[in-house]
């Protein structure tokens, strides 16, 4: 029954990761297991999210630091390795919750804005008279316009 549930809700999870831009991945300082299960979840998101996504890896909980698992060290190590952004938070006191999700959103504006810039220098360098509008009127359009309302 395990191994099903397991099968069903990987399935389920992968679909959501299609087309995403970014993940905020969070793990509990104070439970080791969500920390070590940390690298999986980051190998599901880059195989079948979108291959520039941004992930921000969040530890949780950092108003119980008495009941610490997981070193902030630890967190940033990881995160250094793969390439992530790292912070902590605290839902219960409201502390960088609000961070996490800015700075995810604002890496993906960045990331896509620059990737539309070489989308646009790319088609642009492709085209004959690039950065130039060329504008074709002909009679029967020019005509079809001249008859409206707007035109008296």
């Amino acid at each position: 029954m395990q191994n099903v549930h397991g099968c069903r809700f990987r399935a389920i999870t992968s679909s959501y990761y299609r087309g995403a831009l970014g993940a905020l991945l969070v793990y509990d300082i104070t439970r080791r297991t969500t920390f070590q299960n940390v690298k999986k979840w980051i190998h599901e998101l880059r195989e079948f999210g979108n291959l520039e996504m941004v992930i921000v890896l969040v530890g949780n909980k950092s108003d119980l630091s008495e009941s610490r698992q997981v070193s902030e060290e630890e967190g940033k190590k990881i995160a250094e390795m793969e390439g992530l952004f790292f912070m902590e938070t605290s839902a219960l006191r409201n502390l960088n919750v609000e961070e996490a999700f800015l700075r995810m959103i604002n890496k993906i504006h960045e990331t896509t804005m620059s990737q539309k810039c070489l989308d646009v220098n790319m088609k642009e360098s492709n085209v004959v008279g690039a950065g130039k509008e060329i504008i074709t009127i002909d009679e029967v359009t020019a005509t079809k316009h001249s008859n409206n309302c707007c035109y008296r």
